[in-house]
């Protein structure tokens, strides 16, 4: 009987994407049958060893990619989409390519960041089981809120995280805004809290998307209850397009001197600018104002775009495709 190893993955998938044999050819190779075969260049599909991306002919992709990358300094994937594909599907495709990318870079004895929000439970749903050891996964902003405890929905988006990677978790068990400044100052000095943001500052990776105030579908923070209409008035008088990991944002990138960010419990630009590498994934039409705000913020490493997006943030700013 046959049995199936990490080297006969990676020699039949060789064979066969880099080699081009086909798949008798391999079979005789391996002392093996044809659907052998078959199951193995499908495990090398499942666990991202190989990853396959239909490009056509008319995409903007890679001409966006290069040149996003070189006006914001950053690495930028930008994922094909056809123009007819809905938002759900931009979503998808940039969350399958965004969970594929983390598999290849989350390995044994590094920590996660991962900042709770629908783009990222999106991506949650994508992940291939890689187990590491000594890994972990924390998260980096509060969840409860005036309406609805969140912590459920924040916990079970950082414990899929966790499972994917057999790391432990870490969960952030406070709100994700404190009704007062004071308050959060105090929870700050506990050994419990202290202890979780200490994990979240030895993140080697951290990943997290946008939240948008306007458009025609306004992003969770916005729409679950997390703000009251005094805290919703403040932010537009405050001229805010935006959040990251529940940090407001205006269109320059200034953050420091909104009020509401003295109550949110999400790290500021300058606490992830800290971390080496910071993951921005993004799909959506109104998002092009908060991921232009995060990018002028320097809040980001690594972008994850889906094409239209990518195209609307340049023109956002001026600048045409190379």
């Amino acid at each position: 009987m046959f049995v199936e190893r990490e080297q006969d993955v990676m020699r039949a998938a060789t064979m066969y994407y880099l080699q081009d044999l086909k798949m008798e050819v391999i079979a005789r190779h391996l002392g093996t049958s044809r659907s052998t075969v078959s199951r193995l260049l499908r495990r090398a599909r499942e666990t991202g060893l190989v990853e396959i991306t239909l490009r056509p002919s008319s995409t903007r992709a890679p001409g966006l990619g290069r040149t996003i990358s070189s006006t914001f300094g950053i690495d930028t994937y930008v994922v094909p989409v056809p123009d007819s594909a809905t938002s759900a599907e931009r979503l998808d495709q940039v969350a399958m390519t965004a969970a594929r990318l983390l598999g290849s870079w989350v390995d044994s004895d590094m920590v996660l960041g991962v900042a709770w929000g629908a783009t990222i439970a999106t991506v949650s749903r994508y992940l291939a089981p890689k187990p590491t050891r000594g890994c972990a996964v924390v998260q980096l902003n509060g969840a409860a809120s005036m309406r609805t405890s969140g912590v459920e929905y924040a916990s079970d988006l950082i414990s899929s995280f966790g499972t994917a990677f057999g790391a432990a978790v870490h969960h952030f068990a406070v709100p994700a805004f404190f009704d007062y400044p004071e308050t959060k100052a105090a929870m700050w000095r506990e050994r419990s809290v202290r202890r979780v943001l200490d994990m979240q500052r030895r993140a080697d990776v951290a990943v997290f998307s946008v939240g948008a105030v306007a458009g025609a579908v306004p992003s969770y923070v916005y729409s679950a209850g997390y703000l009251d209409e005094s805290d919703v008035r403040c932010l537009h008088a405050d001229g805010v397009v935006g959040d990251v990991c529940t940090v407001f944002l205006r269109g320059d990138g200034s953050w420091a001197d909104v009020a509401l960010n003295s109550r949110a419990t999400g790290p500021t630009p300058d606490e992830l600018a800290r971390l080496t590498r910071r993951v921005c994934v993004v799909a959506g039409d109104n998002k092009v104002a908060p991921l232009l705000a995060a990018l002028r913020a320097r809040v980001v490493t690594d972008l994850v775009v889906d094409e239209r997006t990518a195209h609307a943030l340049l023109g956002a700013t001026g600048t045409r495709p190379r």
